[in-house]
């Protein structure tokens, strides 16, 4: 039989799945036929798609992910893929910002998905077919971060990681990475500034466009579906060609 975009006979996993480039994660898994499965910080999230099953956890806390992952694995009998998704930072130079604040940016965005693939694991291996982890990471990780330089570090880190669990867990479980560039969420006005400062940043992305929680998404399940049934290891770039590069524009005015 061909490949197929069709997971409807699996269970999928995401970590902060309610909103932002979650959302539109599990958006795309749940059109896919997949039972979906989200946790997030919040108690109860503002947007819970129907058929969807929330739980708060803070990913940070190993024994928090492991409660969660024995739970679905109990009710569903099953994990087939996780999408490491929750991360982030707000902006704040380095040697402004507290060791407290780095800490807690590294656990969110290096060591929670490591928690929370760790805990998946022996039931991915045991129950699924062809297991997927997916790590969100960022372009943060391969260029120069100001601002947000733990966050990078974590996220290369992140990037890491996926290479060498994907040698550790082959054949059973793929491992692989989606890096992000911009993203156009309902939060990327606070970060990016008002709609003529976003278009600004837009243009210095080649294609010239944000990408959209759905872009993430629609990458996430080619990189979980059989059409990748050979790829593990890999960090697929969803940036729209990434960032001109700056010498480019002084040529220009030359």
């Amino acid at each position: 039989m061909p490949p197929t975009l069709d997971l409807s006979e699996k269970v999928v996993l995401v970590t902060g799945g309610a909103r932002g480039v979650g959302a539109g994660i599990v958006d795309v898994f749940r059109e896919a036929g997949a039972s979906v499965e989200i946790c997030g910080r919040s108690s109860e999230p503002e947007r819970l798609p129907g058929g969807v099953t929330y739980r708060s956890v803070d990913v940070r806390d190993e024994e928090q992910a492991a409660s969660w992952i024995a739970d679905v694995a109990e009710r569903r009998g099953r994990i087939d893929v996780l999408v490491n998704n929750a991360g982030g930072a707000p902006f704040a130079h380095f040697a402004g910002a507290s060791p407290r604040f780095h800490r807690k940016i590294t656990e969110l965005n290096l060591l929670a998905p490591a928690f929370v693939a760790h805990a998946a694991f022996p039931v991915m291996a045991e129950s699924a077919l062809d297991g997927v982890v997916l790590n969100v990471t960022s372009i943060s990780a391969r260029r120069a971060s100001p601002g947000t330089a733990v966050y990078g570090a974590a996220k290369a880190g992140l990037e890491s990681l996926t290479r060498s669990l994907a040698v550790e867990w082959a054949p059973k479980v793929r491992v692989n990475a989606v890096s992000s560039g911009l993203v156009a969420t309902p939060g990327a006005t606070g970060h990016y500034g008002d709609e003529e400062a976003t278009a600004r940043i837009a243009a210095t992305i080649p294609r010239g466009v944000f990408a959209t929680p759905r872009d993430i998404g629609a990458a996430c399940l080619m990189l979980a579906s059989e059409y990748a049934a050979h790829i593990t290891g890999a960090v697929l770039n969803v940036d729209g060609g990434g960032e001109w590069p700056a010498f480019l524009a002084q040529a220009d005015e030359g």
